[in-house]
This record gives structure tokens, sequence and C-alpha cells, in this order.
């Protein structure tokens, strides 16, 4: 299968990428990381910043082992959060030249890294362990709020409401959107060229008190595609579109007939499942 050699050269890439040559006592460590994406431009590497999930771990690993600057440390993630997403359990792999335990690398970790991200986790794992390709499922949830007044201690963290949604409504047209289905409606990249078909076998509504939450299950998620299936989902809750016009948007692979994305500030990470 071409998943096993990717696999291969991932690990072998890591290797060079994390030390500029192979030492013969690399470990593999598998963590779990919670963050609060607020004031991060998302997990993934961009130009011209540093703010990333991914390379504050990767600047605090490297100096945990001394690596050479120009060979850092290299951090794979699960999945690759947006900007402004948050996190319960991102789940994370990293191939580490160190003599530390596990416990003395979260310690150093958490010593390290920003109040706002947590390492709750590190065990070493399987030679061939790949955070990303050995993924295969993970839960979202979004989390809405209405109420007379403000959400001040969740602000940053729930997409407030201007009007309360028809509930019953929306878990009608969840029903037509869980299942396989190509997504290429619910897909933000629009230059994306790989596969949009996924299978979303849950999307779950829930209300406590003021907070409407929304848990979506999959084997995996297109860029925004949790935040457009919400926007969509909002969409049929105040009636500008009905339930059994999912199946027409699903169908149509357009992004245009889909609603609006919500807001990044809602979403979080729950788990990754392997």
């Amino acid at each position: 299968m071409h998943y096993e050699s990717e696999k291969c050269d991932a690990i072998k890439t890591q290797t060079i990428e994390n030390n500029g040559r192979e030492h013969k006592f690399v470990k593999n460590f598998k963590m779990i990381v919670s963050y609060d994406g607020t004031r991060y431009y998302g997990w993934e590497h961009q130009p011209n910043t540093d703010m990333t999930i991914q390379g504050k771990l990767e600047d605090v690993l490297t100096r945990m082992v001394g690596a050479d600057r120009a060979h850092p440390v290299t951090v794979i993630g699960a999945g690759r959060t947006d900007a402004g997403v948050h996190a319960r359990a991102m789940t994370a792999n990293v191939l580490l030249d160190t003599a530390m335990t596990p416990e003395e690398i979260q310690a150093y970790m958490n010593r390290y890294l920003p109040d706002d991200i947590s390492v709750n986790e590190v065990k070493e794992a399987a030679e061939r362990f790949h955070s990303r390709f050995k993924a295969i499922g993970k839960t979202y949830r979004y989390t809405l709020w209405y109420g007379a007044s403000k959400p001040v201690f969740d602000r940053k963290y729930v997409y407030v409401l201007d009007a309360m949604p028809d509930l019953d409504r929306m878990r009608e047209a969840a029903e037509h959107l869980t299942g396989m289905h190509d997504y290429k409606s619910f897909c933000g990249n629009a230059h994306m060229k790989k596969s949009s078909v996924r299978v979303v076998d849950t999307i779950k509504i829930e209300t406590s008190g003021h907070y409407i939450r929304i848990y979506y299950h999959g084997n995996g998620f297109l860029q925004n595609m949790v935040r457009i299936m919400t926007g969509t989902l909002l969409e049929v809750g105040y009636g500008r579109l009905q339930p059994a016009e999912m199946d027409a948007i699903l169908d149509a692979k357009d992004r245009k007939k889909a609603g609006p994305t919500a807001p990044a500030c809602g979403l979080c990470l729950m788990k990754v499942d392997y």
C-alpha cells in the first residue's frame, strides 16, 4: 500500500529533520496536547510568524535535546486546526534523541511552554506510530450560546447567537449530512485536489442551559468543514434553508451552495481515535 511507504518516508524524513543525521537510539514519543487557540495562527507552521502551536512545541523540544537550529525537532500532529480553533486532546508524535523519560519530557515542556498550551501525557510509542496516518477518527465539538446576558468568562470559546435557532430542524438536517458523502460543498479550500469524500457517522446536538453543543465524529474532516457544516445547520435553524436541501447541497459539490463559515472560537478538537 502507498500509505505504508508514506509512513516510512515520513519517519525517515523526521529523523533527518530532527537531528541533521540519523541517530541510533532515537525514540518515537506520543503526546496528548491541549491548547487555547485564541492567539495562535493554527496548528501548522505559518510564514512570518512563530505564533503556531506546532512552532511552540518544536521550539521547546529543540532546546530540550540541544538540536541544531538548522535541523529543528519536527512534531507531527493528528490534524491541522485553523487559526483560533482550540483542542482538548490533540495527539502528536515526535522522534527524539534523548535519554529523558516520558515524565521528564512532559515536565520540561510544561515548564517552558506558554500557559495556554499544556502537554497532558507523553508516552514512548512504537517506531512506526504516526499521529496523522494512524488516526481512524476524530471528535469535534462546536459550542453556541444564546441568552439575555453575555458569557463573559466563556466568550473566547463560544459563538454567541442573536436568536435561538430551531434545534429540531437542525437535527433533521444533520441526519442528511451523516454517512459517506463527498463534502466538497463544505470545504473551505477551493484548490484542494485530493478526494473530498469522508464518513461523518455522528452529528449530535445537545443543550445545557444557555449552551448548545454540536458534536461531530468522523474518519476525517476537510479544511473548515465542521465550521461550514455548523453555519449551514444554523441557516436551517433560522428557517433560511430547509432540512431536505442538505442533499442538494452535497450533490452540488459547490462551496457557494452551503451556509457561512461559523467563527473559529466555538470549535474544539475533543479526541483522536486510533
